[in-house]
């Protein structure tokens, strides 16, 4: 099976709760932050991912989306359209531009936005042979329940049906010949919504879930699009491992426990002043696995962290807090890197879009919790650890002065 290389976006909607936005503009091309249009960084995110290929279904004031983007190319992207009258289905709309898919493909809804790992997706959806696969996020009431190896159970969206504690946010994998099958012979097809084909493959117990562990944004109405305006706009915020990135490790099997026994790195110091300087902030996340050894007591770790920060914070570096890991490593916990869950933790925190925020680390789980989470590790460790490893042609820095030409460029 290829993983997809083409996104359709359902875009012809009249967006009714944002007027008077929408009284001039497609809900898609509602602006967010410096003139770019909500569509334009749905297309950079896929686009980030490897998807430069799009289907815009488009309806209402379709000559605006045309206008904004045309064929793509000067984007770097290949966009056809499939125009159809306003009253259109989302079903009818995917079945007239049918001659356009690949053999699998995203769907999108043009008023969500999320976070997401189109290779985990890809690899659940090859393993439970899908015909759709989507992301999740917990609510209740919900219109989606989960079963054993998160099959869809139950979709419902009228939110009738009781344990239903997921909602499904638009982004989806989908098999073309058993979705077109579906709008062919389905009653009222191909004049259905979308939602009656996803009823339809769930039943079929033919639905994969991927559960969501950030937030997720939308523009559907006002107050939701400031939120999206706020998460969408750019943050200078660094995220930065601390034992060995900041300051020198403790021996091996060793942890460093008061702040006179803390040596600053100096080129730490140096690169976290220039970044400073620039406006950047920083948040530190970090594995303390001595506590659940119970070598150190999770105060003193937060005691010495508040004198780190204190310091820094003297000679004008915020950083804005500190989230540890306080977990032996035989836990099997979430939130100890090489798992993203502390990543997910400061997102939420901060609303901040995790494919535009840098980690900087020592350590290869470093490297491993920033590619879970879908952000980009600047490694400032020993090159031979990465040796072998996944990571073994991930650029090597000398430390973080190293890194702030990097950092500005990306940012």
């Amino acid at each position: 099976m290829i993983k997809p290389s083409q996104a359709v976006l359902l875009c012809g909607g009249l967006g009714t709760r944002l007027r008077p936005l929408t009284d001039t503009l497609p809900k898609p091309m509602v602006p967010i932050y410096d003139g770019k249009p909500f569509l334009h960084y749905l297309l950079v995110q896929l686009s980030a991912k490897g998807i430069k290929r799009f289907v815009l279904l488009v309806g209402y004031l379709s000559d605006v989306i045309v206008a904004y983007f045309g064929d793509g190319h000067q984007f770097g992207w290949d966009i056809t359209y499939s125009e159809g009258p306003v009253e259109w289905d989302t079903g009818r709309r995917i079945w007239e531009a049918r001659p356009y898919f690949d053999e699998r493909f995203l769907v999108l809804y043009s008023d969500n936005f999320a976070s997401f790992s189109l290779d985990n997706m890809w690899l659940k959806h090859q393993e439970n042979s899908s015909s759709i696969s989507l992301i999740l996020k917990r609510k209740i009431p919900g219109n989606v329940s989960l079963g054993e190896n998160n099959i869809l159970q139950v979709y419902d969206k009228t939110r009738q049906a009781t344990e239903l504690n997921y909602v499904e946010l638009g982004y989806m994998i989908v098999e073309r010949e058993p979705i077109l099958a579906a709008l062919e012979n389905l009653s009222g097809a191909p004049d259905i919504s979308f939602s009656n084909v996803i009823k339809y493959f769930t039943d079929k117990k033919s639905i994969t879930g991927h559960p969501l562990d950030t937030p997720y944004y939308s523009i559907s109405d006002p107050e939701r699009l400031e939120l999206t305006k706020k998460f969408l706009s750019p943050r200078k915020i660094v995220l930065l491992d601390r034992d060995g990135t900041i300051h020198e490790r403790a021996p091996r099997g060793e942890y460093i426990s008061k702040w006179e026994d803390v040596v600053l790195l100096p080129e730490a110091v140096e690169g976290l002043g220039k970044l400073a300087a620039e406006g950047f902030q920083f948040l530190v996340i970090s594995n303390q696995a001595g506590i659940g050894r119970g070598i150190l007591t999770e105060d003193e770790v937060n005691a010495l962290n508040n004198s780190i920060q204190s310091y820094f914070s003297s000679i004008g570096i915020e950083i804005l807090a500190f989230y540890i890991c306080p977990h032996h490593w035989d836990d099997n916990c979430k939130c100890r890197k090489p798992l993203p869950g502390l990543f997910y933790k400061c997102a939420s925190d901060y609303d901040l879009k995790l494919e535009n925020v840098l980690y900087i680390g020592d350590d290869p789980r470093d490297c491993e919790a920033a590619d879970a989470a879908g952000s980009k590790c600047l490694y400032v460790g020993d090159p031979s650890e990465l040796i072998g490893g996944a990571f073994e042609d991930q650029k090597v820095y000398s430390g973080i002065a190293d890194t702030v030409e990097e950092i500005l460029k990306l940012y």
